[in-house]
């Protein structure tokens, strides 16, 4: 076979497993950003947190860091639901959630990478498992263990998800409550309860999605500014509140990235992919899968 095809194919490949991860991010910045209304920059600082936790306690149990990532999903539930009830409390409920709210969660991504330095330092971590160094082989196509487990991982979390809001009366509640509250309040639903259960469900996917990146590539306290851009872009791209259409904004992005970094290296791929962002919201602004206003 060609060596520029083989090239190619494993750069495919290779994306859509780093895909997997951004999606994993992306979602549960989808259902804060895009059903909720909650601009929470500070989503990225959550994934980061949740990748060294994961690193810190993978070095003193040896537990793998996937379990392991799964285990602190709860707790990264209730850390959620706790942060949104101070944001509602201080601002939603007073109408400031536009600047002051966004100063807030500003404020929060800073208090926790400043917090991480401080305590574990700059020093990048990572969490090896006992398939890390495994390498499934199809032809000429090479499917890593490493990026292949977290990868599928976080697409079961997501599909899981997937089928909390669809089929569950709480989870479509959920898709509804930042479109029309006062119908929720008619059928004698809190608003602010189902919007507090959906931000924990948003800040424990960062978290998976950090246990799971932590497995791929070293993290340290200032990695939330590496995802920051994407995990937004990627949300905006598969259209808002549009799951499905955020998995698959996900996949390309990463198969974009990869493929780029493959064949003009590193520095070209981030310019790519934000590239066909911006033309996939001049042919449709509202993204893949969003509705039009």
């Amino acid at each position: 076979m060609d060596p520029d095809l083989v090239l190619l194919l494993n750069g495919v490949v290779s994306g859509l497993l780093l895909g997997g991860l951004y999606a994993a991010a992306a979602a549960g910045l989808s259902v804060s950003f895009g059903m909720l209304d909650v601009v929470n920059i500070a989503h990225p600082a959550f994934m980061v947190l949740g990748a060294l936790l994961v690193a810190l306690l993978w070095g003193a149990t040896g537990i793998d860091p996937l379990v392991l990532s799964v285990l602190l999903t709860p707790a990264f539930w209730a850390l959620g639901a706790a942060l949104y009830v101070a944001y509602h409390h201080f601002f939603e409920r007073r109408g400031d959630e536009a600047i002051q709210g966004l100063a807030f969660f500003f404020g929060v991504m800073f208090i926790i990478e400043v917090g991480l330095v401080l305590t574990v330092g700059p020093d990048q971590h990572f969490a090896d498992a006992s398939y890390a160094n495994t390498t499934w082989r199809i032809g000429e196509v090479d499917l890593p263990l490493r990026m292949l487990v977290p990868a599928l991982l976080a697409l079961s979390a997501i599909a899981g998800l997937s089928l909390f809001l669809r089929r569950t009366f709480t989870g479509r509640a959920i898709a509804a409550v930042a479109q029309d509250r006062e119908a929720l309040r008619l059928l004698a639903i809190n608003p602010v309860r189902i919007k507090r259960l959906a931000f924990g469900i948003s800040i424990a996917f960062a978290a998976l999605a950090g246990g799971a990146l932590v497995v791929v590539q070293p993290v340290d306290a200032w990695s939330g500014h590496v995802f920051i851009g994407r995990v937004f872009a990627i949300v905006i791209m598969g259209g808002l509140s549009s799951l499905g259409g955020c998995v698959l904004a996900a996949l390309a992005f990463g198969v974009l990235e990869n493929v780029t970094a493959t064949f003009y290296g590193p520095s070209w791929s981030p310019a790519v992919a934000f590239g066909c962002l911006l033309l996939v919201l001049a042919v449709r602004p509202q993204g893949l899968f969003g509705r039009a206003a």
